[in-house]
């Protein structure tokens, strides 16, 4: 769009446009075709980011600079953000943002905020949004699992499951805006999909178009990482029921010893049987523990005992995981990502 003086036609006024806003906000596109305008405050952006503020900080025209491109009297600010992206910040900076985890499109909701928050160090919002990925690709042995319940018990919407959103979206944004806190786990369910399908994209999951979907690419570094992590989580499978289950000792307070023994024998040829390369194996330990919970044929000791070190293993194991695709401890994560 070119001219020093212009109007705004309605249809690309967007959301928000205030009447007593007294600057413009102009996205356009790659032809300077406007997309989307919008009416703002200065002060309102410019006091809950220092980028904003630079950008706004329009000087008073004096003889000899070129004039101003102004609208309505107010000066004209040139974008380069998707429209609907930069429409949902600035309505979360007058007032404020919910996130949520209905359907897919919270998710590019998520991302948008999420970007634009990084790209203008608006804080309170970056960390707002961190902290809500972190409710779902958890830092926690309790968060995973109760991620894990959700995804088992909620209904699938327009035909996808929980959490809605592919692993590998989440990870790309991840890598876009530079966060390593839901790395680990987002890796680990991604090592749940085989190789083959995410190279092909052709999961229900990866189909979805939307501005703000991430890249559907998985990167040559990712591709190491993902290579990790699946046979990591693999090895973690063979080697509980190798060692906890099927070579275990029953407890020095056993009450029949034969009769356990044939009961943890048992209980890793079930596991064994039942294993596929999608077993995740902090699930499968969690239903290891409640099948030796549920079968009375044990005795109580060794009921005791196998949770006890079921439950120690999980958690070590747990702590292990960003070490595992080259990351420092949760601990150190969590103050960089999320500093309190």
């Amino acid at each position: 769009m070119d001219g020093l003086h212009f109007a705004i036609p309605p249809a690309i006024r967007g959301n928000p446009w205030f009447e007593d806003g007294n600057i413009i906000l102009l996205v356009e596109d790659d032809n300077h075709m406007p997309l989307k305008a919008f009416k703002v405050h200065r002060g309102v952006l410019a006091r809950q980011s220092e980028v904003f503020e630079t950008m706004l900080n329009i000087p008073q025209p004096t003889p000899g600079m070129d004039p101003i491109e102004q609208v309505d009297g107010c000066p004209v600010i040139r974008m380069y953000d998707l429209p609907n992206e930069l429409s949902d910040l600035i309505k979360a900076l007058y007032d404020g943002v919910t996130f949520h985890q209905r359907n897919v499109e919270d998710f590019y909701f998520l991302a948008g905020i999420l970007r634009l928050a990084s790209k203008y160090f608006i804080t309170h919002l970056r960390t707002q949004a961190v902290r809500y990925l972190t409710e779902t690709w958890s830092y926690t042995i309790r968060g995973h699992d109760e991620m894990v319940t959700q995804a088992l018990d909620a209904p699938s919407v327009d035909g996808t499951t929980y959490p809605y959103v592919h692993p590998l979206h989440v990870l790309n944004l991840a890598r876009e805006v530079n966060i390593r806190i839901v790395v680990p786990s987002v890796l680990y369910f991604l090592s749940i999909y085989s190789l083959k399908q995410l190279l092909s994209g052709d999961h229900p999951k990866l189909q979805n178009r939307h501005p703000s979907r991430p890249s559907n690419q998985l990167s040559v570094h990712d591709m190491s990482q993902y290579t990790l992590m699946y046979q990591h989580r693999i090895n973690m499978v063979l080697d509980f029921v190798r060692n906890t289950c099927g070579e275990r000792a029953v407890d020095m307070n056993c009450r029949a010893p034969r009769e356990c023994r044939r009961v943890f024998s048992r209980l890793a040829s079930n596991i064994n049987q039942s294993f596929t390369p999608r077993t995740g194996p902090f699930h499968n330990m969690t239903q290891a523990m409640k099948w030796i919970d549920d079968d009375d044929t044990i005795c109580v000791p060794c009921q005791r005992a196998f949770r006890r070190d079921v439950t120690a293993l999980r958690m070590r194991l747990w702590e292990e995981l960003p070490s595992v695709v080259d990351l420092p401890s949760w601990e150190e994560l969590l103050a960089v990502d999320l500093p309190s």
